[in-house]
């Protein structure tokens, strides 16, 4: 049935009057249309048909006449069946586009076709398939029959033909663990419903394609219209992410009081979002630009996520891991005071000796066992601390103990406390005379290096726990606070705009706990934290069993073995601690510019960490903790500098290859000489003088030739690793630089285990054990760490591709495992610098050599 109903307008405030088929109330918004177009002296024919569902129609429309098409749809409340309305435009002029005005109950859906989109730099993109999904309110009766009407119009005088075709979308509604495939393109969105089944309360929704582009979008929006799914305004509202072949997003039935929600597919009409290639700029500003094929094929999941069992477990699995580490320290601590107590049962002098045969305590010669000084405290404890657990046995090494009186030692400990301090490199007046001479000894033993009076030493002890421990925890207070500050400002920026693009989850695995959307990447870090503060109660155990020795005045505390400096292990140990808070304040929202707060103090702890290992045989010439915390801080400002110039930058990369390179020359010259040379206007004559005198007028070899074994191996590998940036650019700075330490710390490493025992020492089982099974978790810790779980050094669309389900108590992935991992390796890691000289305890100081 067609009604035809026709007027005119003159220029009048009211509109004539317009005659109304009864029951179709939406007319009289179409005569106020009307009445407005014909305000111009125009007639327009409005002409109305029912229409039906999945049936073609051909027209065509001017801008003379008007079609209306009326569809009755019946909306049940426990059944949501989808329409979607799909317009063709069979001219090929562009100059004057159909309107469509889609009409219902409680929404108006308006489009043009062509339809033009915009991409970067305005560049215009025409679309004469259009395809739309209409919204579908909420009904409260359990059926409704509703009318909807498709207005199709234009203000162009030739004709225009178009096809309309309107049909029932039979899968609006998805189901759990069902996949649906489907296609889109920018002009043809498509849209889904979810409802949450009794019982789950989050699901993840995951789409997947197996196409890299066009690039998508996918959006989470809540049940209301209107539906933004255009490229111009899906990010209006709503979750979003930007995707290629991968898309997750966690959807939790709490943000959403209807308890169902819309799951929105947008194809863009440009890439670049993405990482593809961009295209060229138009010739002219207003030139349309044929955006061709753009459809992708794609399928959609919703599966229930983890419930709050799994969370539980989670944690308890976390706390332990890591709690058994304390377990398994107090058992190795109440095996070895068993084990020493035996001992000093078999080394305790009888009672009933007489005098003549103990001998006067004065004049005795130093004993080859430690246990008949009292190298154990007077409650039983166990060893002092880096003592040697065995050695009882070690009486025929190949060490031996000079015959020196107690006598003499008493004299040399009656000297007077001078106001030298442990982090000084050396401010004893008395010897600045023979510095010259006893440190440019071809071969030099720790006694040479440790000349402070001991009772120095033993009061050093508390100065460097002051400098080291002290001053890092002041660095970590007044960094984490506004590290904090702004991770918490990225996750309610992420909240509230909904833009999933700004932090690099591993989406497939990123289970949320309240505010935060990846508590498993955050709950993972805390081994750092419990390690650390057990590494922390160790080095305080030893410290304090030292004290006590030297209280005593213990022979062997004074005067043999490494000398004891534990305030750089309580800066390791906090160092630690504090890598595992900004790790977790890096992952609250992972990306480019964060990541600078995950290696801040990995590459304090490399620093530290070679600090300590030069410290052991040079205790007198070490860094002060200022000038040590002084040079990181240019090591992390340089680290700045490449995460905002780096990028691509020749002139950044060139300055600091060559910085890199003469700060390696610097510190090889530093290392060779021991510190005995100067940097002035004379270096360059005493360097020429030197290249005459041993390599033109004789050639000699080097003096020192350990050390320049060292040397030209941490120049091989640094230059090598300079002209590698330099040459690659790479884009992650902040690890390049990284690398760099650790290179050089293995580096250094490696040497000291070989001159140990190439100089006869020996490294005993603790030390050992440590070593191996440090060695194996850092094995499986780096397989863990390249599986590269997401990247920012691409595009957020691009670090989904690499995102994976979690592997272990379908709570962790496999960063969550590197985060166990490390943190057990960078613990074995200390207890390795802690024990591997025990085996020194029961030696004297000049018998130890320097490497």
């Amino acid at each position: 049935m067609v009604l035809r109903s026709c007027w005119k307008s003159r220029h009048k405030n009211r509109p004539a009057p317009c005659w109304i088929r009864p029951g179709l109330i939406a007319l009289l918004w179409l005569c106020g249309f009307s009445c407005c177009s014909g305000a111009v002296g125009e007639t327009k024919n409005v002409v109305q048909k029912d229409a039906e569902f999945d049936v073609t129609y051909n027209d065509t429309v001017t801008s003379e006449n008007q079609t209306i098409y009326a569809f009755n749809h019946t909306v049940s409340r426990n059944k949501t069946e989808g329409v979607r309305v799909s317009v063709d435009v069979l001219s090929q002029g562009f100059e004057s586009p159909i309107l469509f005005v889609i009409r219902q109950k409680q929404a108006v859906l308006s489009f043009q076709v062509p339809l033009i989109l915009r991409g970067l730099y305005q560049r215009k993109y025409p679309y004469k398939h259009v395809g739309r999904t209409l919204c579908q309110p909420p009904t409260r009766a359990a059926s409704e029959s509703q009318y909807f009407f498709v207005d199709v119009s234009t203000l162009s005088n030739q004709g225009t033909n178009y096809q309309l075709r309107v049909s029932r979308v039979e899968s609006f509604t998805l189901q759990t663990d069902t996949k649906f495939s489907f296609t889109a393109s920018p002009s043809q969105p498509q849209y889904f419903k979810y409802v949450f089944p009794d019982g789950i309360d989050t699901v993840i929704v995951k789409v997947n394609s197996e196409m890299n582009f066009p690039c998508s979008v996918m959006s989470i929006q809540d049940i209301q219209c209107p539906v933004y799914d255009l490229d111009n305004n899906v990010a209006f509202i709503g979750m979003y992410q930007t995707m290629t072949k991968k898309g997750a997003i966690t959807v939790q039935r709490k943000d959403f009081p209807s308890n169902s929600f819309y799951v929105v597919i947008v194809v863009k009409t440009e890439d670049e979002a993405c990482g593809g290639p961009l295209r060229f700029y138009p010739l002219r500003p207003d030139e349309l630009i044929d955006a061709g094929n753009r459809s992708k094929v794609l399928d959609v999941m919703v599966s229930p996520a983890i419930n709050s069992d799994i969370y539980v477990i989670g944690m308890l699995f976390c706390l332990g891991i890591f709690l058994s580490f304390y377990l398994l320290t107090l058992l190795v601590a109440c095996l070895e005071n068993k084990r020493v107590s035996k001992k000093r049962e078999v080394f305790q002098i009888p009672a009933d000796m007489s005098p003549a045969e103990t001998g006067n305590p004065a004049t005795r010669k130093i004993p080859a066992s430690p246990y008949e000084y009292g190298s154990f405290a007077d409650n039983g404890s166990t060893l002092s601390s880096e003592a040697v657990t065995d050695s009882a046995t070690s009486t025929d090494n190949n060490y031996g103990y000079m015959d020196r009186s107690l006598d003499s030692v008493g004299r040399s400990r009656q000297e007077s406390l001078s106001s030298v301090e442990e982090d000084d490199y050396d401010t004893l007046d008395d010897i600045n005379s023979d510095k010259n001479i006893v440190r440019t000894k071809k071969f030099l033993c720790v006694s040479d290096l440790a000349r402070k009076d001991k009772r120095i030493l033993k009061w050093s002890n508390s100065s460097q726990m002051s400098h080291f421990s002290r001053n890092i925890a002041t660095i970590a207070v007044f960094y984490a606070l506004p590290v904090v500050q702004l991770v918490i400002t990225y996750q309610t920026v992420v909240n509230v705009t909904g833009n999933q693009d700004i932090c690099y989850y591993n989406f497939l695995c990123a289970h949320p706990l309240g505010a935060l959307s990846a508590f498993n990447n955050i709950l993972s870090n805390l081994g750092y934290v419990m390690l650390g503060l057990l590494f922390l109660l160790i080095v305080l155990k030893r410290d304090i069993v030292h004290n006590r020795a030297l209280v005593r005045n213990n022979l062997n505390a004074l005067e043999c073995g490494i000398p004891k400096h534990f305030g750089l292990f309580y800066a390791m140990g906090t160092a630690l601690m504090m890598e595992g808070l900004l790790s977790a304040c890096y992952h609250v929202c992972p990306n480019y510019t964060n990541f600078q707060f995950d290696t801040s103090f990995m590459y304090m702890i490399a620093g530290l960490c070679m600090l300590k290992l030069y410290q052991k045989r040079h205790p007198d010439i070490n860094a002060s903790a200022y000038t040590a915390y002084a040079c990181l801080a240019v090591v992390i400002f340089f680290s700045v500098l490449g995460v905002v110039f780096g990028k691509g930058n020749t002139v950044f990369w060139i300055v600091f290859s060559v910085i890199h390179i003469l700060a390696t020359l610097l510190l090889s010259t530093q290392l060779y000489y021991m510190g005995r040379w100067r940097l002035d206007s004379g270096i360059l004559r005493r360097m020429v003088y030197v290249i005459y005198t041993d390599c033109i007028r004789q050639c000699s070899g080097p003096m020192y030739i350990d050390r320049m074994v060292l040397i030209v191996m941490g120049n091989i590998v640094n230059w090598c690793l300079a002209a590698y940036g330099l040459i690659e650019r790479p884009n992650d700075f902040a690890s390049y630089l990284l690398a760099i330490a650790i290179c050089n710390l293995l580096l250094y490493f490696a040497f000291y285990i070989i001159m140990k025992l190439r100089s006869g020492e020996r490294i005993q089982c603790l030390a050992l054990v440590c070593i191996l099974f440090t060695a194996v978790v850092w094995g499986f810790a780096l397989y863990f760490f390249f599986q590269g779980l997401s990247t920012w050094q691409k595009t957020p669309a691009e670090s989904r591709e690499h995102n994976r389900d979690c592997i272990l108590l379908s709570f962790f992935d496999d960063h969550d495992i590197w985060h166990f991992l490390s943190s057990i390796a960078m613990f074995g890691s200390f207890l390795v610098l802690l024990t591997m000289d025990d085996d020194l305890d029961t030696v004297q100081r000049d018998k130890i050599y320097v490497f």
